[in-house]
């Protein structure tokens, strides 16, 4: 029956992605790409790797659509003309895609007990997590410990992407923000619309409730920083749309925020040297207290945390970013 269901979810996407392709209204491309991530996310759910569905579903889902609808505010609302190189184009497809399926072919098939990752990293993850760290989330100690170095360069990938995007088409700090919504002096945001102004405020507390519990609940369930952070920065953009811009930026000012990006890169790899000045190695959490179990557990609480703050940082500041811009 799972079977089915996710073949049936396959071809969903598939119909999804050419709708996507076919849309001339950009507007309908967004709200399919949208939907396109919730098939996604329904499928990683499936193939049991929750938090990367978690994940699928809150960027690209969530954030990704906002932002791609603050991008979409910026240009027209029709795709221009198709490019002449269509054959080219074309082709460069065909290729890639030949090229993605040879590159597939020498893999194990899916499920094999005898592939190379169960018989021989999967195991030893599986017993040392239970030994050295003691959490139940074994995806959350290979992510956070085994693989501490790989999520750091992952949080600084988000930072300069953060920094990148404010150099681009960030504003400067002398003008004052605009609100998003109607112009000449109507309400801003959305309080003028009375259905969405109720719901989006009884929905804007659990919304950023939920994203503490991931936060701090991504030992022993699905979740972390990058989850966590991006169901957050929903939140505060939701109360943005609700209430306007200005209002936003006072419970989170522009100054904070940029303090938020470096701030939490900075705090992972506080830890990391904190772990070398007691005696360890560079993000060994063991040492960070007389048990080194509960260094470890104190370590991945505190880089999650700074996973969170720098990306709830950075998607709201290029949420920001997009607003302050107006219409061209």
């Amino acid at each position: 029956m799972t079977v089915v269901f996710s073949m049936f979810l396959l071809t969903l996407l598939l119909i999804t992605a050419i709708a996507v392709v076919h849309a001339g209204n950009l507007f309908v491309a967004v709200m399919l790409s949208g939907i396109f991530s919730l098939l996604l996310a329904l499928n990683f759910f499936l193939l049991d790797a929750a938090d990367v569905a978690l994940t699928e579903a809150a960027v690209g889902a969530g954030i990704s659509t906002v932002l791609f609808l603050g991008a979409l505010s910026l240009t027209t609302d029709r795709e221009k003309s198709p490019s002449p190189h269509r054959l080219l184009s074309l082709a460069i497809v065909a290729v890639t895609t030949l090229a993605v399926i040879m590159g597939t072919l020498d893999k194990p098939s899916f499920g094999d007990p005898e592939a190379p990752v169960q018989v021989h990293v999967a195991p030893w993850y599986l017993e040392t997590t239970r030994e050295a760290i003691q959490i139940p989330n074994v995806v959350t100690a290979v992510l956070s410990s085994f693989r501490g170095y790989d999520t750091l360069g992952e949080v600084f990938v988000v930072f300069t992407a953060g920094i990148g995007v404010l150099f681009l088409i960030g504003r400067h700090s002398g003008t004052k923000p605009q609100d998003i919504g109607p112009p000449h002096g109507e309400p801003s945001g959305l309080r003028h619309y009375l259905i969405p102004r109720l719901i989006g405020r009884m929905l804007v507390p659990f919304i950023m409730l939920f994203g503490l519990y991931v936060q701090f609940h991504g030992e022993y369930g699905p979740g972390g920083g990058f989850q966590a952070g991006a169901i957050i920065a929903a939140s505060i953009i939701l109360y943005a749309l609700l209430e306007g811009e200005k209002r936003a930026l006072q419970v989170l000012p522009r100054s904070v925020l940029v303090g938020m990006i470096s701030g939490g890169a900075l705090l992972y790899s506080a830890v990391g040297v904190a772990g070398m000045l007691m005696g360890g190695n560079f993000l060994d959490y063991s040492v960070l207290l007389d048990d080194p179990v509960k260094g470890q557990q104190i370590g991945i609480i505190l880089i999650e945390a700074g996973v969170g703050i720098t990306v709830t940082g950075v998607l709201l500041s290029i949420f920001h970013a997009f607003a302050a811009r107006g219409r061209f």
